[in-house]
């Protein structure tokens, strides 16, 4: 029985995936060597935004990179940016059942909460913790030991949930189990290599995981 669950937010709870890849498209256009692809960017997602802009530009400033990427991302968010399917339904339920809920990412917190209220989840989270909030963003634990105690919660009771290897090391580093999930844009069988406690095709199926009863998934055949 859990007693708390995290969340990362992109790409595990709110569908930020082209929102991430667009801004990144027009941020190095005509600034690297060799263009900037979507299969280039993709592996990367879940990095802090500063380790990516040096990663792909290989300088070591970069802030000009990521105002022009920061100013794109917040004009384009709100047509761009969605729940994923059961998410809300997944959320309302956890709460209800008293499951102390927690965000964990590598995100700023301006466009964080702006996803969060666009998709209805805000209220949601005792807690969210930000890339601002943290001196060591994930896989180290520090955000998941920082929610944890904002939450009052123990690593024995808790769990984290997320799409990229950056959640799963950092599950594995504060030594709480982990969620991944299937619809990841990287993959199950790039999930697969870094050992996450459990891979979720559902959001709902978090809830029989955190003895949550009285759910049922309906599926596609």
């Amino acid at each position: 029985m859990l007693d708390t669950v995290l969340f990362d937010l992109d790409g595990t709870i709110v569908d930020t995936n082209e929102l991430i890849i667009q801004s990144f498209l027009h941020t190095f256009e005509g600034v690297t060597q060799e263009p900037v692809t979507r299969e280039h960017i993709i592996p990367n997602m879940g990095r802090p935004l500063v380790e990516q802009m040096k990663f792909f530009t290989g300088r070591d400033v970069v802030d000009d990179l990521v105002q022009k990427y920061r100013k794109y991302n917040v004009e384009h968010h709100d047509a761009l940016v969605k729940e994923f399917p059961h998410v809300r339904e997944t959320l309302q339920k956890l709460h209800e059942a008293g499951i102390k809920l927690g965000v964990v990412t590598s995100k700023v917190r301006l466009t964080t909460e702006m996803g969060l209220k666009l998709t209805g989840l805000f209220d949601y989270f005792g807690t969210i913790v930000t890339v601002d909030d943290v001196e060591r963003p994930k896989p180290d634990p520090e955000g998941i030991i920082k929610a944890l105690k904002q939450l009052g919660s123990t690593p024995d009771q808790a769990m984290m949930v997320g799409d990229s290897h950056y959640d799963v090391e950092a599950a594995h580093n504060a030594g709480i189990p982990s969620a991944a999930v299937a619809w990841s844009m990287k993959g199950v069988e790039y999930l697969k290599q870094y050992n996450p406690t459990y891979i979720i095709d559902d959001i709902r199926e978090i809830l029989p995981i955190a003895g949550v009863e009285g759910i049922s998934i309906e599926t596609n055949g």
